[in-house]
């Protein structure tokens, strides 16, 4: 092993912070960073291609790489700490390469359950709601119009490593109505007017659950495509959830009404 890198001037740690903060050195070098064993793990498992991984032998304690990767850089703790997005990563970082899907891409059995997100901008939310739709067994997650990057570190890291194995997609809405429409999936948006209650719509048929952003909802041709709107009773003083939540009572609804079948 080589000596650890110890600079903070070194090119390699310079571009590995400029890939953790910067949206456009992202898209420019079409790479992005995945932090923590776990998270690599589920990386390579879904068929994602490392190019470099940082290591902190320190930290790491066991001997522990991907198997197979040759590209490994070593660094202090210094480094390691100066460079990782979070706390408690267990000492490895990898430059992950991209590879963007598209709505071609899916492959969706007969009765898919989606959910659409319209203009999500929080990337811990989008996290949030990646790591709800694996656990309730969403075949895809699609982003209309996003105001975040879809490789953002932290949308990474709120998933926790379910970013790779939910195909998620990115398009127009658009071009996501015309595609549900085709496959003769119904569109169920989430809205507060002119709704029913959400355990009262049936699911177990092709379903896209769709919801908007906090602040302003859907937008009107997403309520024009609906084939019925859905909303979640309010019961407090609170006349809305965070979206990632409401994204999850809804899967799960769907879940409760398959299982039945």
């Amino acid at each position: 092993m080589t000596d650890p890198i110890s600079s903070a001037q070194n090119p390699k740690v310079k571009l590995l912070q400029e890939l953790q903060q910067k949206s456009q050195v992202r898209r420019q070098r079409q790479r992005f960073v995945v932090e923590g064993r776990r998270e690599v793990e589920r990386c390579l498992a879904n068929g994602y291609e490392l190019d470099t991984v940082f290591v902190c032998q320190e930290i790491l304690g066991e001997a522990w790489l991907p198997k197979g990767h040759e590209r490994v850089e070593y660094v202090t703790p210094y480094i390691y700490n100066k460079v990782a997005y979070r706390g408690g990563t267990e000492g490895i970082i990898a430059e992950v390469l991209m590879s963007e899907r598209t709505l071609t891409d899916l492959q969706l059995p007969e009765q898919p359950l989606v959910v659409v997100l319209e203009s999500v901008e929080k990337p811990g939310n989008l996290g949030a709601v990646l790591r709800s739709a694996d656990a309730a067994g969403v075949d895809a997650v699609i982003v209309c119009d996003p105001l975040c990057d879809l490789y953002n570190p932290n949308l990474i890291r709120s998933s926790t490593g379910a970013f790779f194995s939910v195909p998620c997609v990115a398009c127009t809405s658009e071009a996501c109505i015309a595609f549900l429409k085709e496959r003769g999936i119904q569109i169920l948006t989430a809205q507060l007017q002119d709704s029913d209650l959400y355990y009262d719509v049936d699911m177990r048929q092709a379903t896209a659950i769709v919801m908007g952003t906090e602040a302003t909802g859907l937008t009107d041709q997403w309520r024009k495509a609906a084939d019925a709107h859905i909303r979640i009773p309010m019961l407090g003083i609170s006349d809305s959830l965070n979206v990632s939540v409401s994204a999850a009572v809804l899967m799960y609804e769907a879940v409760r009404q398959r299982r039945k079948m």
